[in-house]
């Protein structure tokens, strides 16, 4: 399958300044398999260390972090000399190993010829423990499922990804049937690289659902098994709320559902540990618009997502034959789905701040606000064609932004400042 992020790394490769490279991004999102890949097709060599399942090479790290002494004791684990320029060298589960990540910043200030990548499931949980690492000695790069477009690539679609990205709305229109069918394809499979491989090899939305449990089921051991103890169950709590406070007409983050009488200071922890891990998105509120929007944002009014459309069916058990009925997908569940999807799609983009907006009152509400660095942009998600957006027209007589944008089933259109932008092309 083809990754957007691979030309992310190539970008790497051949700056002028390199660092070692940290991949951040959830379990099973393929972070193993691009770095691998990327070595593959830029590198005669790749030296591939996990440090969840070695123990010798953990043991180099134990003693002073002296760079050549461990590059002599990796090239004698790998049986091969490292030539700077042509050695891919991989840190996998670098998380296990807390010394292997403080390493980097005596990699990249003595020796920084050698090429060095780093992962770890739970990396993210690593560097906000206090874990030694330097800042400004490592590069950072997010990984996430596959995108929509990816998705359309990886089954056999390559031809209709590259009309989106050429922006041939006209084409796209007389193509529109096509771009509905595998969007309900990539709301029930969703961008779990796992998962689209077997959709895609084999067609069987049932074998895509067991995969998409194991996932999660993986990812619950994982609670057990790296989360303190006293926050386990708060963490289950949280993760299987979700599908319910997405579900409602306002999907504002309501403690009071996952259990009566619930305070935020109780479930803090837990949602901070699902978001290092990179499992859910936290979208917070604004109801000041002005930039940068960082700046206005109220920590206490949120929205959370998951990391995947198709795991959130999984875990709110949506049924596959919901696919077959019409255009049902996109109103079914409150159009839960159509914004996990929209949310997804923008998260790819690392130039963009996303957040959503409520007035005071709480009578207007703007699904996403993006802030691209240069202008506030509001995005109102639709599920079907129906473009009505009262909270929409209001906050464009309040701001009067440059540009606005409406989501839906709707072909493309623009006039006098407002786009309306089909959900597959977003």
């Amino acid at each position: 399958m083809y990754r957007y992020a691979i030309e992310d790394l190539r970008n790497w490769k051949y700056k002028k300044n390199r660092k070692p490279l940290i991949i951040e991004g959830a379990r099973q999102v393929g972070k193993t398999w691009i770095m691998k890949e990327f070595g593959r097709q830029e590198y005669q060599n790749i030296v591939y260390i996990n440090f969840d399942s070695n123990a010798r090479v953990a043991e180099l790290f134990s003693a002073d972090l002296d760079t050549q002494r461990i590059l002599r004791g990796i090239e004698i684990y790998a049986g091969k000399k490292i030539d700077p320029e042509n050695t891919l060298i991989i840190f996998d589960e670098v998380q296990e190993v807390p010394k292997a990540l403080s390493s980097l910043k005596y990699f990249c200030e003595d020796t920084p010829e050698y090429h060095i990548i780093c992962a770890g499931s739970l990396l993210g949980i690593a560097l906000h423990d206090g874990t030694s690492f330097p800042v400004g000695k490592v590069e950072f790069l997010k990984l996430h499922p596959l995108s929509y477009k990816e998705f359309l690539m990886a089954t056999g679609k390559e031809l209709y990804a590259e009309l989106i990205d050429q922006k041939d709305y006209q084409m796209i229109a007389s193509f529109k049937q096509i771009y509905v069918d595998a969007l309900k394809e990539y709301y029930y499979v969703g961008g779990m690289p796992e998962a689209v491989v077997s959709y895609s090899e084999e067609q069987d939305f049932a074998e895509v659902r067991n995969i998409q449990n194991r996932i999660l089921a993986a990812y619950e051991q994982d609670f057990s098994k790296h989360a303190p103890a006293n926050i386990v169950p708060k963490i289950r709590m949280v993760w299987n709320s979700i599908p319910s406070q997405l579900a409602k007409e306002n999907r504002k983050f309501l403690y009071g559902l996952i259990r009566e009488g619930a305070r935020a200071k109780e479930y803090e922890t837990a949602i901070m540990w699902l978001s290092d891990c990179g499992l859910v998105h936290k979208v917070s509120r604004i109801t000041t618009p002005h930039l940068p929007l960082k700046a206005y944002e109220d920590l206490k009014a949120f929205k959370l997502f998951l990391v995947d459309v198709g795991l959130l069916g999984a875990l709110a058990g949506l049924n596959q034959k919901i696919l077959l009925d019409g255009n049902d997908l996109f109103v079914e569940f409150k159009g839960a789905l159509t914004e996990q999807y929209v949310l997804q799609q923008l998260v790819t983009n690392p130039d963009l701040g996303v957040y959503y907006y409520t007035n005071d009152r709480g009578s207007c509400e703007i699904d996403f606000l993006i802030d691209d660095g240069e202008k506030i942009i509001p995005l109102e998600v639709k599920a079907e064609i129906n473009l009505r957006a009262k909270s929409l027209k209001s906050y464009r007589d309040k701001y009067a932004p440059k540009i606005s944008a409406r989501a839906s089933m709707a072909d493309y259109k623009e006039h006098d400042g407002l786009v309306d932008l089909p959900l597959y092309v977003i």
